[in-house]
């Protein structure tokens, strides 16, 4: 039997509790009190409001934190959506101007917290909420599962399922039969069919634990320019012979017509949990294999793989409060020397080089990959004045020494992580004058500014982005001046 760590609850026992508040990042609070005091209990994509079924995974003395398995009541807040509901929009039935609420106070607090700034309130920009706050999504995975979810017996069953997870497991499937709110309504709406018509083949779905079957996912890409959608179907490479992947394309043009941009055919014979194998081949078995986005303008070939913004629309409000706060200093930008770090396939270093005098961009990502993105995008734009270089941030700033002293405008844009502390170190360095720190993560953002204040940055003005509607993803801007 586990120790108990304290004289509330043990690690891995069951709760029933009312969630009181709400913490970053969509940690709802709840409290057990005794004579012994308070014990505080976090409970993840929860609301206040709502009674809820959760498990005991991490404890302390003074709190634990559970993974949700139930919403067994839901908040006085919370309204009816005519969508089923599924475990990565935990807020849908929430008004979004309650969700924003929740984004911004819990992100102020987080400033306040973690990255020290002071008069956090003072130096709020705005909050920018998603131009489409349902069907926003770009691409969408599904998997395939040979164990399912019963809602009326409450317990897993061997069936055939293609949807999400059931919240809480890895192993258990959960059929989506019918428009999310998140994706393409036509596609999730038609879903079931795809189902039946694998499930007609005989040949099985993946199963989890025993790591066997054929069908592992189908993802799909949508470009909101064009209306088209790109299909990859993931299997294991045991029983392709028995599926006839040409007639797969000719179903899933009958279901969409030419929307069907191209199916893609990737093999995963790997027990991993992931879509793309390392060592598994792509073979393009109908159309095209990219599509094509824009966004402010500027055109966008993407892949199966490619890494894009989730939400076109929204990322370009995103990136116009980025460009926004670069070009308040069009003095340390026209004529000058942009670093450009983080930078994925270089949109924003495009964007920004459209829009100034002579600036050089010089963009740096260690996915090679989406550097020939930013390449081959750049060149199809007609965008001069970007330079794009695939290496490691921290190794890039050493080995390029020429760029000491040149630099007056940095863009960061790092992954959740947030800066390596020695790759801040040497962003410092380069002795800028100012930088706009962009993060999916404000709380390893949040960090780096208190960092950045003890080298003698100030954060100006910050603003926040809501690029994930029903969840508790928030984006947030940060310009930043040398003292």
């Amino acid at each position: 039997m586990a120790r108990r760590q304290n004289k509330f609850v043990k690690r891995g026992e069951i709760l029933e509790i009312r969630i009181q508040d709400y913490a970053f990042g969509g940690k709802g609070i709840g409290r057990l009190k005794s004579e012994h005091g308070e014990f505080v209990i976090f409970v993840p994509n929860t609301l206040p409001g709502q009674h809820v079924k959760a498990q005991v995974k991490k404890l302390s003395k003074t709190y634990a934190e559970c993974k949700l398995l139930e919403v067994l009541t839901g908040s006085e807040d919370e309204i009816e959506m005519p969508y089923q509901a599924i475990p990565g929009a935990p807020y849908i039935q929430l008004p979004i101007e309650k969700q924003h609420d929740y984004k911004k106070q819990s992100t102020l607090e987080l400033f306040r917290r973690i990255g020290k700034v002071q008069h956090i309130e003072t130096l709020f920009d705005e909050f920018i909420g998603s131009p489409g706050t349902f069907h926003y999504r770009n691409k969408m995975e599904y998997a395939f599962s040979a164990i399912g979810y019963d809602h009326e017996l409450k317990t897993d069953v061997d069936e055939f399922t293609l949807g999400f997870k059931k919240r809480g497991t890895w192993w258990c499937g959960d059929d989506l039969k019918r428009d999310s709110g998140l994706f393409d309504k036509q596609v999730e709406d038609n879903l079931k069919l795809i189902k039946d018509y694998c499930q007609n083949t005989d040949l099985a779905p993946w199963h989890g634990p025993k790591k066997e079957g054929f069908f592992r996912y189908l993802v799909v890409r949508k470009s909101y320019k064009t209306d088209q959608l790109l299909f990859n179907l993931v299997t294991t490479s045991y029983d392709l012979p028995e599926f006839n992947l040409p007639q797969f394309a000719d179903f899933l043009i009958s279901l969409f017509g030419d929307r069907v941009a191209g199916l893609l055919h990737t093999t995963n014979d790997e027990t991993g949990d992931r879509t793309i194998a390392t060592t598994g081949a792509v073979e393009l078995v109908y159309g095209e294999d990219k599509i094509t986005e824009e966004l402010l303008g500027l055109q966008f070939e993407i892949s199966i793989k490619s890494f894009f913004q989730t939400n076109p629309r929204s990322a370009e409000k995103l990136y116009t409060k980025v460009i926004e706060y670069a070009l308040e200093r069009k003095d340390t930008i026209d004529h000058n020397i942009v670093l450009d770090l983080f930078c994925g396939t270089g949109t924003i270093g495009q964007i920004l080089a459209s829009k100034s005098d002579n600036a050089q961009i010089v963009g740096v990502d260690i996915v090679e990959s989406a550097i020939e993105n930013a390449r081959e995008n750049a060149e199809r734009n007609g965008i001069e004045g970007v330079k794009f270089f695939a290496a490691d941030v921290g190794k890039f700033l050493r080995e390029h020494p020429e760029y000491n002293g040149k630099i007056q405008t940095i863009i960061l844009d790092p992954a959740r992580a947030g800066i390596a502390p020695k790759t801040l170190k040497k962003i410092i360095d380069l002795g800028a004058e100012r930088m706009v720190y962009v993060s999916c993560n404000p709380a390893t953002q949040a960090r780096d500014i208190d960092l950045l204040a003890q080298a003698g940055y100030e954060c100006k003005k910050f603003s926040l982005v809501d690029q994930f509607p029903h969840t508790a993803h928030i984006e947030s801007v940060v310009l930043l001046e040398r003292a």
